[in-house]
């Protein structure tokens, strides 16, 4: 029997379960951790509650969404509208002040943020991503927090319990968070159900919200939820945007920067 006190690596370990085998029971976790089943089960109840699982009778079933819109790698994605990510970045990292602390959320437009910071001195910087703290680490001025957590190939990315349980002891004056789709009705989304659930976790610890994201992200939708658009403060994007969804963002309060 293993005893790991630490609630956020029980849950952690749950998710990697249901990733290998698809399926895990109340009572082989309760045993490997000392804990009741009751833990267990709002463990559970807290996962389903993100879409993260299905709860059946002893225990869950992964949800099976691999397939559910394009999760695509971080090389693939560097191919896309680079010139616009540029220019967004730039944009993004004129919006940061002297002595902020910033959350740069995985992605390859935030990285491009990472490569502005030329003019900056003192900034304190969290980031799940590993790609873009390498970046961060070549100004060799920047206090860089990395969360604990797993990795995603893909997103070059930190998830899971560990990784958000870490984030909530943290406040920031501003997150720049990347996303996948924007929808009017149904928000920002992304394909994956882990880095949706730490972006909401980066959301509540910020106090600005700047969306970055190029023109071809709008009026679309992924299958994991972050946040309704009114959990955004500033939309970064470039000339590409309809001029209709401008105005209308605008009217619903949130500025709108177009990068150029």
């Amino acid at each position: 029997m293993i005893k790991v006190a630490m609630t956020p690596e029980r849950r952690d370990y749950i998710l990697q379960e249901l990733k290998k085998h698809g399926i895990i029971k109340v009572k082989d976790v309760s045993d490997r951790f000392n804990v009741s089943e009751v833990t267990i089960r709002k463990d559970l109840e807290l996962f389903e509650k993100k879409n993260l699982l299905l709860r059946v009778r002893g225990g869950a079933i992964r949800l099976n969404y691999s397939y559910m819109g394009d999760d695509n790698s971080i090389t693939e994605k560097q191919q896309k509208n680079y010139k616009e990510k540029q220019l967004i970045g730039k944009a993004a990292a004129s919006l940061i002040n002297e002595n902020d602390t910033i959350i740069l959320d995985s992605g390859t437009t935030t990285l491009e943020i990472a490569k502005n910071l030329q003019k900056f001195q003192n900034l304190s910087i969290i980031t799940n991503a590993l790609n873009i703290a390498i970046v961060l680490n070549e100004y060799k001025r920047f206090p860089v927090i990395i969360p604990g957590g797993y990795l995603r190939e893909k997103s070059m990315s930190l998830v899971g319990p560990i990784a958000e349980s870490f984030l909530k002891n943290f406040y920031c004056d501003k997150l720049f968070l990347g996303i996948d789709s924007f929808n009017l009705e149904r928000g920002v989304s992304t394909p994956n159900l882990e880095e949706a659930s730490i972006n909401q976790t980066m959301i509540s610890i910020s106090k600005e919200v700047i969306a970055v994201f190029d023109s071809s992200k709008f009026n679309s939708r992924s299958f994991a939820s972050i946040a309704p658009i009114t959990k955004i403060n500033t939309i970064i994007t470039d000339s590409g945007i309809d001029p209709k969804m401008k105005i209308e963002l605008e009217r619903l309060g949130i500025k709108v920067i177009i990068a150029q």
